[in-house]
């Protein structure tokens, strides 16, 4: 459990934050978030991201 002098902290870090950054940066980043993992997005990553040699032809 989080006491009052820590909330109040983190409270004080994150509006330093805001005024040196303007917005306060998000926690977790695109990269740390898991995606989807469908069949469909998995197929449209790869015919995304297939060297051009290997095109069906």
């Amino acid at each position: 459990m989080t006491s009052e002098p820590e909330k109040k902290a983190e409270r004080d870090r994150r509006r330093r934050l805001a005024e040196i950054f303007g917005d306060v940066l998000p926690e977790t980043t695109s990269d740390d978030r898991p995606e989807p993992s469908s069949a469909s997005t998995r197929e449209s990553w790869y015919r995304e991201n297939r060297p051009p040699h290997h095109d069906a032809r």
